[in-house]
């Protein structure tokens, strides 16, 4: 794509809408704008191109930004309700000389690699972190997977057949189910952002002899360890609490009629992505491409998922499970104006770890790993060298910086 035609593409995908939504029908379209969580009073442009226009410009901008592409060698593994939950391994290249692969020695097996395993958050799949996966191909063995309802995982087999809540619990429990699956020996180093984090905590809780005998170094990045019922999104008082009083009835009954929401957040599209660039970026030049990559993730997430995961964050509570990585290489980062799980929380996790790593990152929102992509991947290579990974450090090249520089907190 040249400059020129890039430059109006960019201006076509960032305009915005007022009137166009309407035409769609109004039930289906405020259905689907409530579910988008335009409650939240988010602002939206106006828009000055037609709907035809716009989804060619989602369609260049498809085209020119491949995120979300590679691939790793897939696997699948079963979760005690039946849920079937997909992952990928990237290996360690056959002639890599860091010396972790696996290979015979005099006859003998050497010791497995060191194996990070990345957990995604909440309405992404193992794709959100792209940008890491390209940096650490080939040299450091990881396993990405995609949370059970989310990705190319099953359906949660308790929610759909059942009607059981989901839980953090549980997705703790899926964690380790991938785990015996792709990496049932040798070291490990978790990496989990935003609810993949609560679900490495709620891995600690769950498993503390596996994270005592087995994991080598942690990365937290923009979670959370409890009191998430306290966040205000950015809202005034007065919208937060009304937000908190019907949201998740709303959700609920928004579950229910599936269809009908999706067909709402189909003809409201645009203002899904406003909506969606406001609570994942802070950086307000973020590359068009990156920003409808992210939206691409989140509204592959069926409402009724939305719905079934919602309530377990206002539940959740891992505060005590930390204290399982006291003794471990640990990376607290956050984005310094995330708006879903604000900073103070990495903050409040960092202060119970006082010999973690704990960074804030400047000009950055809630899906920092993709909005300053070079600045989370080196602060990940430091982890992995302090884990004692060796060799992670020379694989962090230009992949996509937006120029801000990470400070450390403290």
């Amino acid at each position: 794509m040249s400059e020129s035609s890039a430059q109006a593409t960019v201006a076509v995908v960032e305009a915005a809408a007022s009137t166009s939504w309407r035409r769609a029908g109004f039930a289906g379209a405020a259905l689907g704008v409530v579910a988008a969580g335009a409650a939240a009073g988010v602002a939206v442009e106006r828009l000055t191109v037609g709907r035809g226009m716009r989804r060619r410009a989602r369609l260049a901008l498809d085209a020119s930004g491949p995120y979300g592409a590679l691939r790793g060698i897939p696997g699948r593994a079963r979760a005690s309700d039946g849920t079937e939950l997909y992952y990928e391994v990237d290996e360690v290249e056959p002639d890599t000389a860091d010396g972790t692969r696996r290979r015979r020695v005099f006859g003998r097996k050497a010791p497995a690699p060191v194996t990070v395993v990345f957990s995604h958050g909440y309405c992404l799949n193992q794709d959100s972190w792209h940008f890491q996966r390209a940096a650490l191909r080939g040299v450091v063995r990881c396993v990405y997977w995609d949370q059970r309802s989310h990705g190319r995982s099953e359906r949660g087999a308790e929610q759909l057949e059942e009607g059981v809540p989901v839980s953090i619990d549980r997705l703790g429990e899926d964690l380790r189910t991938v785990l015996d699956a792709a990496a049932p020996e040798g070291p490990i180093v978790l990496v989990g952002h935003s609810m993949g984090g609560m679900t490495v905590m709620a891995l600690a809780d769950r498993c503390p002899e596996l994270i005592r005998e087995r994991v080598v170094g942690v990365a937290l990045v923009g979670t959370s360890s409890g009191k998430l019922g306290e966040v205000n999104y950015g809202l005034p008082v007065a919208g937060v609490n009304a937000v908190r009083r019907v949201l998740p009835g709303l959700l609920k009954a928004l579950g229910q009629r599936a269809d009908l929401v999706e067909k709402g957040r189909r003809a409201t599209a645009d203002l899904f992505a406003g909506i969606i660039k406001r609570y994942s970026f802070a950086t307000r030049d973020v590359d068009p491409a990156i920003a409808r990559f992210a939206e691409r993730m989140i509204e592959g997430t069926p409402i009724d998922v939305v719905a079934e995961f919602y309530p377990a964050f206002q539940e959740h509570d891992k505060t005590a499970a930390l204290q399982r990585f006291a003794p471990l290489p640990v990376l607290v980062l956050a984005g310094e104006q995330d708006l879903v799980t604000p900073s103070g929380h990495s903050e409040a996790i960092a202060a119970l770890l006082p010999d973690a790593e704990f960074v804030l990152v400047p000009d950055a929102g809630h899906l920092v790993m993709m909005e300053h992509p070079e600045t989370v991947t080196g602060r990940l290579a430091d982890l992995l060298a302090r884990a004692g990974v060796r060799g992670a450090g020379a694989t962090v090249g230009s992949h996509g910086d937006t120029g801000s520089t990470a400070q450390p907190g403290g």
